[in-house]
């Protein structure tokens, strides 16, 4: 007998076996039910999606002795004929070498007449596209009102060069490619039929290898046979395939994770002398860190429905070692760097070059949990942590921070003393820095009956945090253990410029200065200064007319 090839063995010959396809399946499932067929129709999408199959199974269920139907019999001399290809009412014909006018007119000519032995005659025209314009136009009034026992079916791949003269006269479907998942089943149905011994791994490889045509995944399975015959190992399925670049991708995004450089370079160079195109190995390696990038976001729950579970497993450990920023700044080297490798004369040093790149990225904590974790401790330090601290260190002290607004005096008036409060900044600069940054600009006032008056220019920046119970406890707890007795602080209010205390300030200074504390002032600034232990700020610096 005759062999025949998987693809024409299990064709599909009921609705029920089209696979990938319901929204066609059910809309002209229906049509023959409820008898609203259309006199034409046209069958897009990609090659190998079941789109002449579908046209040889609407011809049966319209021709049918039983019928019309929507589930044939394929037991009648009709469905037979069809099946068989030698019906005399169901004619499929190549567009790509009958695709002049000369074989539009004759087939106009012969529409003319009745089936032979059926109820239509049914005009199957695959790679429609493929006609000439004039063919065509002298296809278009027959196609716009052909005779009642004329049905139309087109297939196409290029469904953009068919005239829209065309497609406003046809139902259109358009065909989907199948999922690496529903091949696979597919071809695991067709190995039990065969008595084909295969496991789902390698099911799965040659799936993906179909991309998306379940013809051209059980062409390559009916080579996997040849082969390996009826006992087929993974192995086995990887020597056909030649998919050991795809263990060199795994491996090599590892490295790269893991920032080992010089493994990321030994990987490209077993790579390259293996055989591996190089630039259809960086094609796989962006879309492998995309689909390690959709694990780390998705967990990988559900929406890679194109990899096999297996191969999601895999993904999701490596994806552990490597935040979503991570991934993200990786794809875009690889991004930026396509074009470069696409056409470089040297794409393997163009690789080597990206791959060193992602390999040295320093990992980063991403900013909203930067914020999170700043916030978070901010509320906890204002929310008495600070008095805590304070509390556990020193036995607790009688102080009340008297801050006085109203007793405002000129920057004038301020006399001596000046080397206490300077010796008490040092001290607290060495104890606290922060807060050694939030009272730099104060300026000395007063020291009598043990209360230390401290003046600060009005609108300072960080004045209204300073004048805070903690930031007050702090202050005075701090000058307490510098002078060695209990003290009081009292913050009072100057008239002028802290930079230029006694002094009458230029307008250029004065600018300066205003630009400066509006720097300071930015929320971010503060809350930094705030939270991170040993944050000091140093200088202020001013660029030409810009702030920075």
């Amino acid at each position: 007998m005759e062999y025949l090839v998987l693809a024409r063995k299990w064709r599909p010959q009921v609705f029920e076996d089209v696979v990938g396809q319901n929204h066609v399946v059910k809309t002209l499932r229906n049509a023959v039910k409820l008898d609203r067929v259309a006199h034409a129709y046209i069958f897009s999408g990609p090659r190998g999606t079941g789109k002449t199959s579908v046209a040889r199974i609407l011809a049966k269920s319209l021709n049918c002795e039983k019928g019309p139907t929507e589930v044939p019999c394929n037991q009648c001399a009709n469905c037979r004929e069809i099946t068989e290809g030698i019906s005399l009412d169901v004619r499929e014909i190549d567009g790509a070498s009958n695709r002049g006018i000369d074989e539009i007119r004759e087939l106009r000519e012969n529409i003319k007449f009745s089936p032979v032995s059926s109820r239509y005659k049914i005009y199957i025209i695959d790679e429609v596209h493929m006609l000439t314009t004039p063919a065509f136009n002298a296809l278009l009034k027959t196609l716009e009102e052909p005779p009642l026992h004329v049905v139309f079916v087109f297939a196409t791949t290029e469904i953009h060069k068919v005239p829209a003269t065309i497609l406003s006269r046809c139902q259109h479907f358009d065909f989907k490619r199948i999922s690496v998942r529903q091949i696979a089943d597919n071809l695991e149905h067709i190995a039990k039929g065969e008595g084909i011994s295969i496991g789902n791994a390698g099911l799965s490889w040659i799936a993906r290898e179909g991309e998306g045509s379940l013809r051209d995944a059980q062409g390559i399975f009916d080579q996997v046979i040849s082969y390996a015959g009826t006992d087929i190992k993974d192995g086995d399925v990887e020597d056909i395939l030649d998919l050991a670049d795809r263990h060199l991708i795994f491996e090599l995004s590892g490295a790269v994770l893991k920032g080992n450089a010089g493994a990321c370079l030994k990987i490209i160079d077993e790579a390259y002398y293996s055989g591996v195109d190089v630039k259809h190995f960086y094609q796989m390696l962006l879309g492998h860190f995309m689909n390690l990038l959709t694990v780390k976001i998705t967990d990988g729950n559900g929406v890679l429905g194109d990899i096999p579970d297996h191969e999601t497993t895999d993904l999701k450990k490596l994806a552990q070692g490597a935040s979503r920023d991570t991934m993200q700044r990786i794809l875009d080297i690889l991004m930026a760097e396509e074009d470069n490798i696409r056409r470089s004369m040297e794409p393997r040093i163009n690789l080597e070059y990206a791959v060193v790149r992602m390999a040295y990225l320093e990992p980063l904590i991403p900013v909203d949990e930067i914020i999170s974790r700043m916030e978070g401790l901010e509320v906890k330090l204002g929310g008495g942590g600070r008095q805590d601290i304070l509390t556990a260190r020193q036995p607790q002290v009688d102080q009340e921070a008297v801050v006085t607004e109203s007793n405002q005096i000129e920057a004038d008036e301020v006399k001596g003393g000046d080397g206490l409060w300077q010796d008490l900044k040092s001290f607290i600069k060495e104890k606290n820095p922060p807060l050694s940054s939030k009272i730099g600009s104060g300026e000395f006032v007063s020291y009598e009956d043990d209360c230390l008056q401290i003046g600060f220019p009005r609108g300072y920046v960080f004045l209204e945090d300073i004048k805070s119970a903690p930031q007050m406890n702090l202050l005075t707890q701090m000058a307490v253990e510098f002078l060695g007795k209990s003290v009081t602080i009292d913050i009072k209010l100057l008239e002028g410029d802290a930079h230029n205390t006694g002094n009458t300030a230029s307008k250029t200074a004065s600018t300066r200065n205003n630009i400066k504390n509006e720097a300071l002032r930015h929320p971010l600034v503060q809350k930094i200064v705030d939270v991170f232990e040993g944050a000091e700020i140093i200088d202020v610096r001013i660029n030409g007319s810009r702030r920075q």
